[in-house]
């Protein structure tokens, strides 16, 4: 199975990056794989998930991902992770989609 996390450094830094130098062509969306979502679901004691924006060293824009308690806190430990593997749009998206205008 693929790994879809990041570290809590890798986290901080790409949402610091986004805070202090967003991009000026933002994404449209963002392409989540299924998998992930479902591993962060399956995590004991979360019940939601928060998502924070980044931007990696690349410039690559992320969507990043936390399980979140029953009492909204942020589950980010060494046993909890922060997954991202998202791809953004563009280049991945559904051009057919009423969603999608160039």
């Amino acid at each position: 199975m693929p790994n879809y996390t990041i570290t809590l450094d890798e986290a901080k830094e790409w949402t610091s990056s986004w805070r202090t130098n967003p991009p000026k062509d933002l994404a449209k969306g963002h392409l989540i794989p299924g998998d992930a979502l479902r591993e962060l679901l399956a995590t004991d004691g979360v019940v939601d998930v928060r998502a924070y924006m980044g931007v990696d060293s690349t410039g690559t824009q992320k969507l990043m991902f936390v399980g979140v308690d029953v009492n909204g806190n942020d589950m980010i430990d060494n046993n909890n992770l922060i997954y991202d593997s998202t791809k953004p749009c563009p280049p991945n998206c559904d051009p057919t989609s009423p969603l999608y205008k160039p």
